[in-house]
């Protein structure tokens, strides 16, 4: 398995080759050559460069690369050296500042507490800006829903890390308040112990109990895990200290196992409100919007056989493919037994109404909401071929011009359990 640093160091030395004064490049490819495969040796060689280069007009670059080699050797020292430099540069890199702050964490030290607390207060910054500058899709779908789900996760980290610093600075009221409020914001197995962590600090031993069992049952860890049995053993004693004995530890566990399934169950619900396909495995219970807004639940659709039409707007062959949907339908449109939808695929929503227009195409369309994704459809254009039971009857990647009205035909004529049809002669008409 190839180091990342080592793609970004092959790919740093053509890019500099025109940049680089020919000293500089020359000791660049030699260091690199060194270096091999080794990533501490890399690492070594690289820093060797920039002290003799110390102004190279490369040095975002190597730095960057030094970076992610110090996060893959979980090498904390450089982790804060290389990241440091790079927010000056970069402030609002989220990824940088979780690096270094989770890496000052780390080293326990009240000094880096301090400067944690720096870089998590820009972290809430930049998280909030993102998300009511539009990187959240506000209304419904599937984009509203991931960024929602994106914007929780980072929000509830960045938390955490505060309830961290705080409790290496000795402020345990302020580390239970933010590990809670991290917990509130999206329930995780840290964050619960987080939280036990400052409560049992605090003399809480009942709340601690209570959020380390919360935490245990949402990992699910099994007795051989090292920290499911870690969490075993300190709520054992968080037991005993709050009744005498490990007397009804089993009880809390059951009740810990209730609250958050249904917690766990409501932020489902949560997110269905925004995505009504969030975690649905079955095609045909997916609910799709179509370019005029209305919903088509495609379990409705159930007893009759659905064809699906893949397409974008960027993609030539679904142009030259649609004419040829339009004189397949026409064959089934009397029978009132095949339903054709048309899926658009783009990410970008807008781009669609313009193009529809520009093509005259008259037919509904509707957007995939992850259908595409479910399905694994990797190219376009594809059709796809349900069965009146629901079941993938057909599947097509791809048309060719000549036999794509005869062959979707055919395999629609399979779908409903009819005979196949007379093919149509080159040159004729299919209708």
């Amino acid at each position: 398995m190839k180091w990342i640093w080592y793609a970004l160091a092959l790919a740093i030395v053509p890019l500099t080759a025109q940049q680089l004064s020919q000293a500089e490049q020359d000791s660049l490819n030699q260091a690199l050559g060194e270096a091999g495969n080794n990533a501490v040796e890399f690492v070594r060689a690289v820093e060797n460069h920039l002290k003799k280069f110390p102004n190279s007009p490369k040095r975002p670059e190597l730095e960057r690369a030094l970076m992610k080699t110090a996060i893959d050797l979980n090498d904390d020292r450089r982790i804060l050296l290389f990241g440091e430099s790079m927010l000056q540069r970069e402030p609002d890199n989220l990824q940088i500042l979780e690096n270094v702050t989770t890496a000052l964490l780390r080293s326990g030290e009240k000094a880096n507490a301090e400067r944690a607390l720096v870089h998590t207060g820009r972290m809430e910054h930049v998280i909030h800006d993102l998300f009511q500058n539009g990187k959240f899709a506000p209304g419904s779908g599937r984009l509203a829903a991931r960024h929602k789900d994106d914007y929780d996760r980072a929000l509830a980290r960045v938390r955490l890390m505060i309830a961290r610093a705080h409790g290496l600075l000795g402020h345990t009221d302020e580390a239970i308040k933010f590990a809670e409020a991290s917990y509130d914001v999206f329930p995780s197995v840290e964050a619960g112990r987080e939280a036990s962590k400052w409560l049992a600090a605090a003399g809480k031993n009942k709340e601690a109990l209570q959020y380390l069992a919360d935490a245990f049952t949402i990992s699910g860890l099994r007795s051989a895990d090292v920290e499911g049995a870690n969490d075993r053993a300190k709520m054992a004693e968080l037991q005993k200290k709050v009744t005498g004995s490990e007397t009804g530890l089993g009880d809390v566990i059951l009740k810990a196992y209730d609250s958050t399934s249904n917690l766990l169950a409501a932020r489902r619900a949560q997110m269905r409100e925004l995505d009504p396909n969030a975690q649905i495995k079955d095609p045909l219970r997916f609910t799709l919007s179509s370019l005029s807004g209305e919903k088509l639940n495609l379990s409705s659709l159930l007893g009759k056989v659905i064809v699906l039409d893949f397409w974008a707007t960027w993609c030539v062959p679904c142009r030259q493919q649609h004419p040829l949907y339009e004189q397949v339908k026409a064959k089934f449109k009397d029978t009132g037994e095949v339903v054709f939808l048309s899926i658009d695929t783009d990410e970008d929503h807008s781009l669609v109404q313009p193009f529809v227009d520009n093509e005259k195409w008259t037919n509904k369309i509707y957007f995939d909401e992850g259908l595409q994704s479910l399905m694994q459809v990797t190219s376009i254009p594809t059709t796809v071929i349900f069965g009146k039971k629901g079941e993938v009857a057909s599947r097509m990647a791809g048309f060719l011009p000549d036999r794509f009205v005869d062959m979707l035909t055919e395999r629609i004529d399979e779908a409903l359990g009819k005979p196949a049809r007379a093919q149509t002669p080159k040159g004729a008409s299919s209708q």
